[in-house]
């Protein structure tokens, strides 16, 4: 905790007054961060909905060459295989990738949530010892009088 010098009617004003300005600005950097957090989130649950579809898409895709290879000749059918073969391997790359962006994800929003609450604990313990600091000053006030 911040000590500030006395004057004659107490706590120096301008020190006082600096210490609340600093908290003011630090809790201002700590709400902007996680806002920023906050956005960088919902783009990445954007971008794991747009993975989602593509997979759906693409099982679809592999669905319809399944069926059309039956009806082709030897060799188109082994094209045919291949192409599928790449389109599970694209699929679960991109499951892959889109459950390791999911993972992050929740990663992050589990740390955002810790940073919260970190942060609304020192925030109070920050205004109850203003509060504590304010009860003095009335305190030497009555004293004073």
């Amino acid at each position: 905790m911040e000590k500030f010098s006395y004057e004659a009617n107490g706590y120096n004003r301008q020190e006082v007054n600096q210490f609340v300005r600093d908290v003011i600005a630090q809790t201002e950097g700590i709400i902007q961060k996680c806002k920023s957090q906050s956005r960088a989130l919902d783009e990445l649950k954007s971008e794991l909905e747009h993975y989602k579809n593509m997979e759906k898409t693409l099982q679809t895709a592999i669905l319809k060459a399944e069926e059309t290879g039956d009806n082709i000749k030897k060799m188109a059918r082994e094209e045919c295989d291949m192409i599928v073969r790449d389109a599970k391997n694209n699929a679960s790359r991109i499951v892959n990738e889109a459950l390791l962006k999911a993972e992050k994800i929740e990663n992050n929003a589990e740390m955002l949530e810790k940073n919260m609450k970190i942060f609304k604990r020192k925030l109070k313990v920050i205004m109850e010892e203003q509060m504590a600091v304010v009860e003095e000053i009335e305190l030497l006030e009555l004293d004073s009088k």
